[in-house]
């Protein structure tokens, strides 16, 4: 299949014939900037410079986080945000192998996530039949492959408003915006002894994986952590 259809850098073109990533070429691949300790304890996003332990950012102190931590595999620039934006935007399917290697490489990612139900941020059905695919239920696929299967993907919630497009809104329109937005899915039943874990692609103000949550600790969930595959 490579020698019919050589693969190609989902970042800069080039074409990728060696390393661990399939659509990342060695140029770009070192480029992709994966996140470790110290970081936020609710967004996952990394401190730079002298930080001995993982602590709370000023981006998240007016947040007011309905779940308890968070993480993040890649912060989203150059190479990550290709991509994200290749999977989001290009239905570039292919780059979820390239994505599960990142999670692995990440330190500490998959251990964090292995043992909970990973729960993905659902689409609106309209969405979902624009863009046939739900990407987070995707990434949550993703991660539980990360940890060898010792996660189990579960979609307990369902989004009941055709909301705006959050992109370019700050964190209160958003807040506003996603009022009553989702709901537990038709069925759903939470055990107030597991740990969800609620999985979205980006970590931006945090908005939407707090109505997610609000939703799933109405419904039961005690013990309740959110991760995104990547923040920015």
């Amino acid at each position: 299949m490579d020698v019919l259809f050589p693969r190609s850098c989902v970042h800069c073109g080039r074409a990728v014939e060696a390393g661990s990533f399939r659509h990342l070429c060695p140029f770009c691949a070192p480029l992709l900037h994966l996140v470790r300790s110290p970081h936020c304890t609710t967004c996952g996003h990394p401190f730079f410079g002298d930080m001995a332990e993982d602590r709370l950012c000023e981006h998240c102190e007016t947040l007011h986080p309905v779940f308890g931590e968070g993480r993040t595999a890649i912060l989203l620039q150059g190479a990550g945000r290709s991509l994200i934006h290749a999977l989001k935007y290009h239905r570039a399917l292919h780059v979820l192998e390239d994505i599960v290697t990142a999670m692995r490489q990440a330190p500490g990612y998959a251990d964090y996530a292995r043992g909970a139900v990973l729960v993905p941020v659902p689409l609106h059905p309209r969405k979902l039949r624009e863009r046939t695919y739900n990407q987070a239920l995707l990434l949550a696929e993703c991660l539980a492959q990360a940890t060898d299967g010792e996660a189990e993907v579960q979609q307990l919630l369902q989004r009941v408003a055709d909301t705006h497009t959050q992109t370019h809104f700050d964190r209160e329109t958003r807040r506003e915006n996603l009022k009553n937005a989702f709901a537990l899915a038709p069925g759903a039943t939470l055990n107030p002894t597991y740990r969800y874990l609620l999985i979205d692609d980006v970590f931006t103000t945090g908005s939407t994986l707090n109505s997610c949550a609000a939703v799933l600790r109405r419904g039961g969930a005690l013990s309740l952590d959110v991760a995104t595959f990547g923040h920015g």
